[in-house]
């Protein structure tokens, strides 16, 4: 008997972060991701996206999961996004075969970005004496505690280049013969859908159950896939780092004025 079309749906929500930081890692993802593919036989895997972006090894190990499965299974995806698909996030756009956004859905901010902070002038004027030893001269790096040394912020510079550089190359593998070779892509900004789509970042504006409709006929089902915490993880010493967590999410998104 044929049975109704299905599509597996994966919720990536949140800041992509490794460890317990972040709700989107490879390792909280990597179970969910597989069953979306794996079980029954969907028509095709949507990507529901809403994530102002984080660590760059975290995308880049989801979005490999996702095109090996992909092309492993023989299966489309689609991405839509909802808030915010910037940074890491757009990382994670860019991996399905077409990507859809809302008209006020934020996009973009291809590039890399290391914040921190100096304390320094802080500690002398409070009277404490710093003490570092190390082996090796590079292992002190950024210190916020130490003065900032010009070829500490070099190095780091030639660090973020080259991880920019892997994001352009993975953006413009995804995306060929579909972006505005004559726009900047690349300078970390962030637009609009419609504008987004003029430059060949998305491929049109639209929700997600009215085009599956429209792909797959009215009665296409959907199976939805995502990371599921523990209630119990709520409570003990895990509640501050939840609330670090919020935080710092909350900081992520706000970037982005949402």
């Amino acid at each position: 008997m044929k049975s109704d079309p299905t599509v597996a749906v994966i919720r990536l929500q949140g800041v992509i972060a490794g460890g317990t930081r972040g709700t989107l890692n490879d390792q909280a993802l990597g179970a969910v991701i597989e069953k979306a593919f794996t079980r029954g036989k969907p028509v095709a895997v949507a990507l529901e996206i809403n994530s102002p972006g984080g660590s760059p090894v975290q995308s880049s190990l989801i979005g490999s999961r996702i095109r090996r499965l992909a092309e492993e299974k023989e299966i489309p995806v689609i991405a839509f996004v909802e808030d915010v698909a910037a940074s890491g996030g757009y990382w994670l756009a860019a991996a399905a075969d077409e990507i859809y956004a809302d008209p006020s859905s934020v996009v973009g901010s291809i590039g890399v970005i290391s914040a921190s902070f100096g304390a320094h002038e802080l500690l002398i004027r409070q009277g404490v004496e710093r003490r570092v030893y190390t082996a090796g001269k590079s292992k002190s790096m950024l210190d916020p505690f130490s003065p900032e040394k010009p070829e500490d912020v070099a190095r780091l510079k030639g660090l973020l280049q080259d991880i920019h550089t892997n994001f352009i190359d993975h953006v413009q593998t995804r995306r060929a013969g579909k972006l505005n070779t004559d726009a900047e892509l690349f300078t970390g900004e962030v637009w609009l859908a419609k504008r987004a789509q003029e430059l060949g970042l998305i491929d049109g504006i639209g929700h997600i159950k009215p085009m599956l409709k429209e792909r797959f006929g009215d009665k296409v089902r959907t199976r939805r896939y995502g990371v599921r915490r523990p209630f119990l993880s709520r409570f003990g010493a895990q509640m501050m780092d939840d609330a670090i967590g919020s935080i710092e999410e909350r900081a992520a998104y706000a970037q982005f004025g949402l």
